[in-house]
């Protein structure tokens, strides 16, 4: 996400902090391009206006045009201004103690409320919360059949429906199932049109008055931009919402939405979806998005998603191996997997402050080549595995024949291991630390 706009505010910035002082009217010319790519990348104009202004009226003050690094200052102004823009602060679903929470979610067809439904299930469940999943969508019998069978894959209960059901009576119906069977949360999956109309609006007005949730949160498709903006307007001023979650933010380049819709609405972004897997729904932080818009990198972020796939005691493990000289292909294949389970390698890259100017070029990369390394390294022995100096010419045309590669992939991924085995060894001090970096991985 945000790529385009990005790129362009690295550009802008870049001349800046190459300047050594900086005029009044530098920072206008700078800031008339920033509303330029703010407006290019579809936010809202009286919030790009706003923003342009409060930066402008901080950043043209004395104490820091005057300052040793002023660029850079004006740099700092405007991270802060796009995290007061987005927000400030991280916003949760509280959980109501003694009964279920109630989270209603709300949105236009297509908007991906089914999907969310599951992904918010699943996070809840991780968290160790019993959870019950409610298909108030009776208009699309497409919707049960999806919602019930999300609710199988994450083994979470799912009060069904018929289609042409009273999506009241089915919401309702679900609540006194989710007090009687002392459930932590109920979701409730509720209808959507292809656009707003009166009809959609006072069944969802209908529910809300039946169970009187304690969230109702709007599914946006951050790809649609303004429109998703507008919309959600429209439906805060018919319900009264108090939050939003963005779904297929990964496939946003350009992020308007993910920078307009708290500023016009108010309500705050809670989560955005950042890909079809039920695991892949992520908290919204406003401080780490306007640093990776920045090109700062989002270090924490990445943090979490390693410490979610790789355990303190693996990473001593490997740190031992390699140190004693016995980092083999099986822990190669391992590694590769690992950075495989931290998500797409342009996510990741975007993450490392410095490296997200790399995002396009590895975007090239056939991700599926980690998926031939470990065809590879699967046909061979476990003493091949162990020992990678046992494997001869003849052994290296069996492992191709084996994993439907060519010789000379052979031959690429064990040359690609040894030049890592070399370099994990250089990098492996006393009192330093094992990674994957960069030259590590065959690709």
């Amino acid at each position: 996400m945000f790529d385009s706009l990005s790129n362009k505010l690295e550009n802008i910035f870049r001349k800046l902090k190459g300047r050594g002082i900086l005029s009044e009217a530098d920072v206008s010319e700078a800031l008339r391009e920033v509303r330029m790519a703010l407006l290019e990348a579809d936010v809202n104009f009286k919030v790009v206006k706003d923003f342009v202004e409060s930066v402008k009226s901080r950043a043209v003050g004395s104490g820091v045009l005057e300052s040793l690094t002023p660029g850079q200052q004006v740099v700092k102004i405007v991270y802060e201004e796009l995290v007061k823009m987005m927000g400030e602060t991280v916003t949760r679903i509280p959980l109501v103690p003694n009964r279920p929470t109630v989270v209603m979610l709300v949105g236009l067809q297509g908007s991906g409320k089914t999907t969310t439904a599951g992904k918010l299930a699943r996070t809840f469940k991780k968290g160790g919360r019993k959870t019950l999943m409610v298909a108030a969508d009776t208009q699309r019998p497409a919707a049960i059949d999806q919602l019930e069978a999300l609710g199988r894959q994450l083994n979470v209960e799912v009060e069904t429906s018929s289609p042409g059901d009273d999506p009241v009576a089915v919401c309702t119906r679900g609540l006194e199932r989710a007090s009687r069977g002392a459930f932590s949360v109920a979701i409730l999956d509720t209808a959507g049109r292809l656009h707003i109309d009166e009809s959609l609006m006072d069944q969802l007005a209908d529910i809300k008055a039946a169970v009187k949730p304690d969230e109702i949160l709007f599914v946006a498709d951050a790809m649609t931009g303004q429109d998703a903006v507008k919309v959600a307007q429209s439906f805060d001023e018919k319900l009264g919402l108090t939050g939003v979650i963005l779904s297929k933010m990964d496939g946003d380049a350009r992020g308007g939405a993910a920078l307009s819709i708290r500023a016009v609405t108010g309500r705050p972004i809670k989560f955005v979806g950042m890909g079809e897997k039920l695991d892949a729904l992520e908290p919204f932080y406003p401080d780490r998005v306007a640093s990776r818009i920045l090109g700062m990198g989002d270090v924490l972020s990445l943090i979490e998603k390693a410490e979610q796939s790789i355990t303190v005691e693996d990473a001593k493990d490997l740190e031992a191996k390699v140190r004693h000289g016995d980092f083999s292909l099986e822990d190669f294949r391992a590694q590769l997997l690992q950075v495989k389970k931290l998500g797409p390698l342009d996510q990741i890259l975007g993450m490392i402050p410095g490296l997200g100017k790399f995002k396009g070029a590895m975007a090239q990369v056939d991700e599926r080549e980690v998926d031939r390394i470990v065809a590879i390294i699967n046909s061979m022995t476990t003493r091949e595995r162990k020992n990678a100096t046992l494997i001869n010419g003849s052994r290296r045309k069996r492992i191709a024949r084996g994993s439907g590669t060519q010789v000379q992939e052979v031959n690429r991924l064990l040359k690609q291991f040894a030049e890592t085995k070399k370099m994990m060894k250089r990098f492996t001090k006393p009192g330093g630390k094992v990674g994957l970096g960069k030259g590590m991985l065959p690709f």
